[in-house]
């Protein structure tokens, strides 16, 4: 086996990190999640998940999870109404059954078109605890911030900026889009998409965001216009999650000196670049349990290589980071991390670096398809007839 006797380091403790450590445990392989938070009560930022049939839902029934993820699911999560900028109701999928729908459009046939496929979504958190709650206790070291690595041996030796130190036979990046091991394996720097994104938080959403949780009705909301996208929905912990997505130059936030911590402000700029959009957004920004995230998107060419080293590799947005107009992100992590599992443990290879170049030209290949749907995707989101599309598109969803 070629992890016999071997420690196995995985840099961060996200889905693809924590579901590759599941796998390589169940194939008895002594791995360890070095992630930098302090602990697991850190709360979990970013909307729910619909893990997609081939990819989240293959790594899941392979580590055995699957029955708990289906008792954790939120069955209306994934449903979603559309609305446009003045905040009319355009298509409601909680109306389906009923056959109730507030538009017709024509077929059309394009990327946009994964959008409206339903699928079981889960909290981020539920669905770290899942996996952490799989691991063999002690299998996550908190507070473990990467500082950086250097060759020891066959192996690294890293460093922590807690001031400890581990050496490990083979490191495995699982450490996100702004990865910090990444430079060890590849120099290419990310592009700019044209599109950023603000995040926003707003707790006890029942109470702080009335209207627009109500409207909700536990699931999701789109909204398009002028070439600028809203999207929001709710989660189990009452909060409500929201995004403004906009085509802005890529320095535009730090050449205007937004304060993300200053609500008021952020409320100002979006009365300035959301001006023909209607009052009713507005409550998004009346809480005072509210917090922003600026979200450039970025992205790696379809067409990134690197020189495969025996000891280091890469999964998930370390590895081919991109818009999350797909929704593939965290599918494509957790594959992944099922992947590698398996090159490394399925006694194929004779010797780990051709396992692991093996699976790195797999992952590539599926990156670059993902990476030309979520591109296009975010295209159309932000077009003058975005609506219309998505309309086309839900509305033929449902007549199937």
């Amino acid at each position: 086996m070629l992890l016999e006797n071997k420690h196995v380091a995985i840099i961060g403790g996200g889905m693809g990190g924590l579901m590759l450590a599941r796998l390589l445990q169940l194939q008895k392989i002594d791995a360890t999640v070095y992630e930098r938070d302090l602990n697991s009560d850190v709360r979990v930022q970013g909307s729910p998940l619909d893990l997609h049939e081939d990819s989240g839902l293959i790594a899941m029934k392979q580590a055995d999870l699957l029955n708990d993820f289906y008792k954790n699911i939120r069955p209306n999560a994934s449903k979603a109404r559309i609305v446009n900028q003045n905040f009319e109701l355009k298509f409601d999928e909680h109306d389906i059954q009923k056959g109730v729908s507030h538009t017709n459009s024509e077929n059309n046939q394009d990327s946009l078109q994964d959008i409206s496929k339903p699928r079981p979504e889960i909290d981020r958190s539920v669905l770290r605890n899942i996996l952490l709650d799989s691991l063999i206790p002690g299998t996550i070291i908190w507070d473990s911030q990467f500082i950086s690595m250097e060759k020891e041996n066959e192996g690294w030796r890293v460093y922590f900026k807690n001031g400890k130190n581990i050496y490990a036979d083979l490191v495995i990046a699982a450490d996100g889009a702004n990865s910090k091991v990444r430079p060890y394996v590849s120099t290419e720097k990310p592009i700019y998409s044209g599109i950023t994104m603000i995040e926003g938080t707003i707790y006890n959403a029942k109470e702080n965001a009335p209207n627009l949780f109500e409207f909700s009705k536990g699931g999701k909301v789109l909204a398009m216009g002028n070439e600028q996208t809203i999207m929001y929905g709710t989660k189990g912990d009452g909060s409500l999650m929201f995004l403004l997505s906009s085509k802005i130059p890529e320095n535009w936030i730090a050449k205007n000196d937004l304060d993300f911590k200053d609500n008021l402000q952020i409320f100002e700029w979006f009365k300035e670049v959301y001006k023909d959009w209607s009052f009713e957004w507005h409550e998004l920004f009346k809480s005072n349990e509210l917090y922003f995230i600026p979200r450039p998107q970025y992205y790696f060419s379809q067409n990134q290589f690197w020189k495969t080293q025996e000891n280091l590799t890469m999964i998930g947005d370390a590895a081919h980071r991109m818009p999350p107009f797909a929704g593939k992100g965290a599918n494509l992590a957790m594959f992944d991390a099922f992947e590698l599992a398996d090159c490394l443990t399925n006694n194929q290879f004779s010797d780990r670096r051709t396992a692991i170049s093996y699976f790195e030209k797999r992952m590539l290949e599926r990156a670059a398809k993902a990476l030309n749907d979520t591109l296009n995707n975010g295209e159309q989101l932000h077009s003058e007839n975005a609506l219309e599309r998505l309309l086309s598109i839900f509305n033929q969803s449902a007549q199937t």
